[in-house]
């Protein structure tokens, strides 16, 4: 009896959602289409929304070097200082074959310049300072792993050894340049000149490596740099030195991309993901304003439940979902030209503890995206990303077990980033996700 009511009652909201003509654009198999076939467009299912937030991610082996802090509106105060290892091709000063030559050398400075990668993200009309340091502490990952996370942090001295205030140009402009501090030069040059440090181990032994930490005064932006092509240079000459004479150079480069990451943190005090739980739960929709959320770098993603898809089955005895579509919408002004909205969103499949299976997938195994609507208008009712889910709630739907998937929606560059999305839930005023389902009973 409770079947049939349910049937009942769904029968009657389905017809009332849809017609034949509501079917859109999709293809079924020809055995579908018997002129007693009904196709109607279901978009009443509940979809819940929620936000998690991953234990850590994989930021060494980035090729970035993410350096900045800013103020975010609604996700709090992000930062990332970025460590690193460097290494030179030689370590030995230019003799030209004569270790007498050595004791005319002299240091001159020693700069560190940081490529521009073209990545950048907030206010870069503003002033942004760095201050470089160097590690007290080996740049050597966790016993049993090769990597780093972005929340892993090494011991460095509180002593500042090069700093730079400068507003960035990383579209404009190819590189900054940090003037380091001459004392350290000076010890550095005087190792190699003395040959105490002849390779990479006596080296390493010696200076283990650098961070650059963004200052919290003024910094309103995070900005990357290329680690394959970022060096530091030491400047050396004769004395006494010749007007003619030139100078010369030893090179440090970041040689080992595993060793270096970028330590990116947020601290959310005072927003409303200040109780985001950890990575095992989720923080409902309902508590955070009807919006779920979205930051690469510190881990926060975007969980979405069908928590009543499997009751479609009842509809009719032989029946199938032949296409969904599912468009979320982003907040109004939670986006800008400081903060861009993402061209897709990667999308996974997850159980209920947001432990994740692996991407989402049409029924020809090819990963489906959310890909943006960028066309605009007045009140930015187009703007959305639309995923096509169809397969994945066909599958839902029939599932023997009562174990539900979840989608966890995440930033394609989730790993060298701090871009965010903010995304309205089913109850939300006026940015609305929506549920489209396309069903043909047979």
């Amino acid at each position: 009896m409770y079947k049939f009511i349910l049937m009942l009652f769904l029968a009657v909201t389905i017809l009332s959602c849809g017609t034949d003509t509501d079917a859109g654009e999709f293809v079924v198999g020809s055995d579908y289409l018997a002129l007693n076939n009904k196709v109607v467009l279901i978009d009443t299912v509940t979809v819940d929304m929620s936000t998690i937030n991953f234990d850590s991610l994989v930021t060494s082996n980035q090729q970035r070097i993410l350096i900045g802090n800013y103020d975010d509106p609604i996700f709090g105060k992000v930062k990332s200082n970025s460590y690193f290892q460097v290494a030179s091709n030689t370590y030995s000063l230019n003799t030209g074959g004569s270790d007498t030559e050595t004791v005319n050398y002299v240091f001159d400075s020693i700069v560190m310049t940081l490529k521009y990668d073209n990545y950048y993200y907030g206010d870069t009309t503003k002033v942004q300072t760095f201050d470089i340091h160097r590690l007290t502490q080996k740049v050597k990952p966790n016993v049993d792993d090769k990597s780093f996370y972005n929340n892993s942090t090494l011991t460095y001295n509180d002593e500042s050894i090069g700093s730079i205030s400068y507003k960035p140009r990383p579209i404009e402009k190819d590189s900054i340049t940090i003037k380091m501090n001459d004392t350290f030069g000076s010890e550095l040059f005087q190792k190699m000149k003395k040959r105490e440090v002849t390779d990479f181990d006596s080296f390493t032994e010696y200076l283990k490596g650098f961070v650059v930490v963004p200052s919290t005064s003024n910094s309103s932006s995070v900005i990357g740099f290329n680690a394959s092509t970022s060096v530091i240079r030491l400047y050396y000459s004769k004395s006494p030195k010749d007007i003619d004479e030139e100078s010369y150079e030893v090179e440090f480069t970041i040689s080992d991309v595993t060793k270096q990451f970028n330590s990116i943190s947020s601290d959310k005090t005072g927003t409303l993901l200040q109780n985001l739980p950890n990575s095992s739960s989720k923080l409902s929709s309902s508590l955070t304003n009807r919006q779920g959320f979205i930051q690469s770098g510190t881990g926060v993603a975007c969980r979405i439940d069908f928590p009543n898809i499997k009751q479609l089955k009842y509809i009719s005895e032989k029946g199938a979902i032949v296409d969904a579509q599912l468009l979320l919408k982003p907040v109004n002004n939670s986006y800008s030209e400081q903060y861009p909205l993402a061209d897709s969103l990667k999308i996974y499949v997850a159980d209920n503890l947001n432990r994740m299976s692996g991407s989402l997938v049409n029924s020809a195994g090819a990963s489906v995206y959310g890909i943006l609507n960028k066309k605009t208008d007045e009140f930015n009712e187009n703007v959305g990303y639309t995923i096509p889910i169809g397969w994945f709630l066909q599958k839902e739907m029939w599932k023997q077990s009562d174990s539900r998937s979840s989608l966890i929606l995440t930033l394609p560059v989730i790993s060298k980033a701090v871009n965010r999305i903010v995304l309205g839930d089913q109850k939300h005023l006026k940015n609305k996700i929506q549920l489209k389902i396309y069903y043909i009973s047979y």
